[in-house]
């Protein structure tokens, strides 16, 4: 009997629509630092460069690249056409293949007759450097600054707008950037900076330790893109195994990528590792809404697996319009340092209007002020699934799914964990004594979601573990006037959440904005004061779980429980083990919690049907589960549940 892939089944039932087939190969076409533009592209005489190969590819041919540094931007001329006649740029095997839109500099002099505003000048080394004109083939990054094309958006009164006007251009020091600051004597009051003049023909510069630059390598980006088609609609292309560093992207829209599809469909991107993109590292869809758009026009239909995207400065992986997409195994880190979250464009994912994608197993780590994954407007269909979700710093939600009206959305077998929640702690109002007791209206001033619908219907949220959010786990809310043309307002009606684990989460486990919600078979653990919140119709209700069940009906299976519940992200493990401590109550109180103190001797509960798999992608028993993302708990003869996390994502990146 064929082994049917469980993790790829669709909310609607369906399996997703995998393409991919064994490529046919007519022409192999060599690229090697130490061959010539002059060749043939021989194994034997090969290229310098890999923009040569690109000029001859075709359908059908592989263009293998030895290892070494490429400075250059590569631009497909062609594209395949259809999966077995691909064309295809990968890595030879013998080393890395590193794409980079730097160039390295040198010749640079002590910076003279700039004010440092009171600092020691004794003590500060700064220097410059006069960009050399030939470097810029037509787009100087020092020249243009990182606020977005289409600006409509921005809320000027809510962000400080310092990174969005600072400049695209980056300075590197031995492959890691230097800070840049938009006045030059802000150099003197920290290191490891740098500052471009007016009209972004000379930086300025001061290394970590005011140490010689004479003594390090220091890199300029002068490109754009490192990869990326001078025309749009290049389709069945594959990108395998290369390195793009250093992209001088600005902030989207329109979303322009490090690597870029430029609107084609049918690319594959895969084991490719994309590092310190300024603005966007991949773009996989329509660009941005000003296109014009035909009604037999695919976008998106591609894969990204396996590759690791680090610091990205808005946004890992960008796609607008894309459907049916593929992403897998990949490890996205350190997004968001540019700060730009009010953008509206800032996450290690964001998808516009994602119909029929799978994106599962993986791993997203330490993004900062964006989310995780942000599903933007019209989402049909698409699955969530076996992904880990880490260590969001200064961040709102972890996972938003923003006005959805039709179809649904599967939430399955994630971990998500550690929401700090963006907010002003200024603006956290004080309560003393019981002056806070009869105010039971949400606010925005303290956030922090595992997972956050915004004007969406219908999302399903089933078997995943979510701990540590600041606020809560599940916040909803409706939306009455975000509506164009004949659609209508969200009413964040028919969630369900069903068979999770919510852990320590500060605020509450679910928040219902209204009715015709569903939770059943729950296991909140280390859970405190009214952390199940029915905010339909006033007052609003604030609830553990007895009265949650018995007033609203919610969570008939649901369970209450006391223990530790400890994630080790350098040994990929999650355990369960019996606490020391109580929890604050009466006895008389803790009596009619019943509170489960033993990991082992949590309950099983019904199966919920549209998740037929675990976390591994093994099969769950068909009538009774265990909440939470882990099919089976075993304990391991300490006294404590232990899971090693060797699914999600891959094991060779994280």
């Amino acid at each position: 009997m064929e082994h049917r892939d469980l993790s790829a089944i669709l909310p609607d039932g369906s399996g997703y629509r995998f393409w991919e087939t064994e490529p046919v190969w007519e022409r192999e076409l060599f690229v090697s630092p130490d061959g010539s533009d002059s060749g043939d592209g021989s194994e034997e005489a090969p290229f310098r460069t890999i923009g040569r190969a690109a000029a001859e590819a075709g359908p059908g041919t592989r263009v293998r690249i030895r290892a070494g540094l490429y400075r250059e931007c590569v631009r497909p001329l062609r594209g395949g056409t259809d999966p077995a006649h691909l064309v295809s740029y990968e890595a030879y095997g013998d080393g890395d293949v590193v794409v980079r839109a730097s160039e390295e500099v040198t010749r640079f002099v002590p910076s003279e007759g700039w004010s440092l505003r009171g600092a020691d000048p004794e003590g500060v080394r700064i220097w410059e450097y006069d960009l050399d004109p030939d470097m810029f083939r037509g787009y100087n990054p020092f020249c243009a600054v990182n606020i977005l094309h289409d600006r409509l958006f921005i809320e000027y009164d809510k962000t400080d707008m310092t990174t969005y006007l600072n400049r695209r251009g980056c300075v590197f020091c031995d492959g890691k950037p230097l800070t840049q600051v938009p006045l030059y004597y802000l150099m003197g009051q920290k290191d490891n900076t740098y500052w471009v003049e007016a009209n972004g023909q000379k930086v300025h510069f001061r290394l970590a330790g005011d140490a010689d630059p004479g003594e390090h390598r220091i890199e300029v980006t002068v490109r754009e893109q490192c990869f990326a088609p001078d025309k749009p609609f290049l389709n069945y292309i594959r990108v395998r195994g290369l390195v793009f560093e250093h992209a001088a992207t600005g902030a989207p829209v329109p979303q322009r990528g490090a690597v870029s599809a430029y609107r084609g469909h049918h690319w594959i991107i895969e084991d490719c590792e994309v590092n310190w993109s300024n603005g966007v590292a991949i773009d996989v869809g329509n660009e941005c809404w000003h296109h014009t758009h035909r009604e037999d026009e695919i976008i998106g239909r591609s894969v990204i697996r396996n590759c690791r995207i680090r610091d990205a400065g808005v946004c890992g992986i960008a796609g607008m319009f894309a459907e049916e997409m593929l992403i897998e195994d990949n490890v996205i880190e350190g997004t968001g340092w540019q700060k730009m979250e009010l953008s509206w464009e800032a996450g290690a994912i964001k998808l516009h209007n994602s119909v029929n994608a799978l994106i599962r197993r993986n791993v997203f780590r330490n993004t900062l002020r964006a989310d995780h994954l942000w599903l933007d407007c019209g989402n049909e269909n698409n699955r969530i699934t076996g992904n880990l979700f880490l260590n969001g710093i200064e961040q709102r939600e972890a996972i938003f799914i923003e006005c959805t009206r039709d179809g649904v959305n599967l939430i399955d077998n994630n971990i998500i964990w550690n929401v700090e929640g963006r907010f002003d702690p200024s603006k956290v109002p004080q309560e003393p004594g019981s002056s806070g007791w009869y105010k039971l209206r949400e606010t925005e001033a303290v956030n922090g979601y595992a997972v956050y619908g915004e004007g969406t219907d219908r999302l399903v949220i089933a078997h995943n573990l979510i701990g540590l959010c600041r606020h809560s786990g599940y916040y909803a809310k409706p939306v009455g006037f975000r509506m164009h043309g004949m659609e209508r307002g969200g009413t964040s009606r028919e969630a369900k959440v069903f068979n999770n684990i919510f852990y320590a989460c500060g605020e509450a486990a679910i928040d219902f904005p209204t009715r015709d919600n569903r939770a059943d078979g729950n296991l909140y653990v280390r859970m405190q004061g009214g952390y199940l919140r029915v905010m339909y119709p006033e007052p609003e209700a604030c609830l553990n779980l007895p009265a949650w069940q018995e007033f609203f009906g919610f969570d008939p299976n649901g369970q209450n429980a006391w223990f530790d519940i400890c994630l080790d992200e350098e040994r990929r493990t999650v355990a369960f083990r019996t606490s020391g401590d109580t929890p604050f109550g009466l006895a008389a109180q803790l009596r009619r919690l019943r509170l489960i103190r033993d990991p082992l001797a949590v309950r099983p509960v019904p199966a919920f049907d549209s998740v037929r798999c675990d976390l591994s992608g093994e099969e769950r028993d068909a009538e009774n589960v265990m909440p939470g993302p882990f099919a089976a708990w075993e304990n391991t003869g300490d006294g404590s549940l232990c899971w090693h996390l060797s699914s999600p994502g891959n094991a060779s990146h994280a």
